[in-house]
């Protein structure tokens, strides 16, 4: 890659009801601090709001913004029909609802370079626009939250199995030949799962970050976490030894706090212990995680905390074996360069 001559970059963005963050995540895009050729492939699945509206408007007020159908609305589906109608050596992975920070494309594209990887991401950087989301936020980016997960919390430069959202290298994703689209959720996993088994190099830096905007709802994020879970125990299926015991923490929580209240009404009130624990530890948690919010967000971080860990637990323990082998059957072997 020349210093000279940036390498011009696409910009690949999955998109289904997004008509409130889709604007201002193309705006962060479009006024990257970047040199090189830029542009934008969005998309569109099935959308009930103004998201299709708004998306024609870009793509009238920018001739770098173009859009594809996407009638499946599958996330994976999305992005591989963008990859398709996109033409730059660079692929740069945004959700509909991503802010990327000003130098995040030149920081990513210099990453590529200096580490010789196929795949650079960074930081997920929650953030609220109102109480709810902040405490979601707050959750989001707590160790309490989400245990030591590097692209939530921060960490040193180095190789990762995963990233969040990521920045390719085109040739890669050619030679995988692009998202396996059975994988609704985890999609990313398994992309770089076979990129780092065909020998290639994925990189987490810390340089890099997206601001993210939570769900706006409690109902929401119960949703994005039962589904988080449900999908990280087909993945666990999937490719044996990937588990580890954090991501255990959360269905052992569901299992024992369930006994726990089982117990404390038809046995002893000592089976309340269990429940009772939890609610102290998220409690305590949350005070560090809300440390500068306002009251209003402070109070709903607890509430947050328990929707993200009992979703998830509850997804991961009753994600149904058949999921697990629909995927299996489906799986495809890394492709190592001829």
């Amino acid at each position: 890659m020349s210093e000279q001559q940036p390498p011009a970059v696409s910009v690949i963005m999955p998109v289904l009801n997004e008509e409130r963050h889709l604007r201002t995540s193309v705006r962060h895009i479009l006024e990257q601090e970047y040199a090189g050729e830029l542009e934008v492939v969005i998309a569109l699945g099935p959308s009930t709001d103004r998201t299709d509206e708004i998306a024609a408007e870009l793509v009238q007020e920018d001739p770098r913004v173009h859009t594809v159908p996407n009638p499946t609305g599958r996330t994976p589906a999305a992005l591989n029909a963008a990859i398709k109608a996109s033409r730059h050596p660079i692929v740069v992975r945004v959700d509909g609802h991503g802010m990327l920070s000003p130098n995040y494309i030149a920081t990513a594209v210099r990453l590529l370079d200096e580490t010789g990887a196929q795949n650079v991401g960074g930081i997920m950087h929650a953030e609220g626009e109102n109480a709810w989301e902040q405490a979601v936020a707050a959750a989001m980016t707590s160790k309490v939250g989400v245990g030591n997960a590097a692209f939530h919390t921060g960490g040193a430069a180095a190789p990762a199995e995963t990233v969040y959202l990521g920045v390719f290298r085109r040739e890669a994703l050619e030679q995988q030949g692009g998202y396996n689209e059975e994988f609704i959720r985890a999609q990313d996993w398994e992309l770089n799962f076979r990129i780092r088994e065909a020998g290639g190099l994925i990189w987490f830096s810390p340089e890099l970050k997206v601001s993210y905007r939570p769900r706006p709802s409690v109902k929401a994020l119960a949703k994005q976490y039962k589904d988080y879970g449900r999908w990280r125990h087909v993945v666990a299926r999937y490719h044996q030894g990937s588990i580890n015991l954090r991501y255990l923490a959360a269905p052992t929580a569901v299992v024992a706090i369930a006994a726990g209240l089982v117990a404390g009404a038809a046995v002893t009130p000592w089976g309340l212990v269990v429940p009772a624990g939890y609610l102290a530890a998220i409690t305590a948690g949350s005070v560090p995680a809300g440390k500068g919010l306002p009251l209003k967000a402070r109070v709903q971080i607890p509430v947050a905390l328990a929707t993200m860990h009992m979703s998830w637990g509850f997804g991961f323990l009753t994600s149904p074996r058949s999921l697990a082998k629909k995927v299996i059957a489906s799986r495809r072997e890394p492709v190592r360069a001829g």
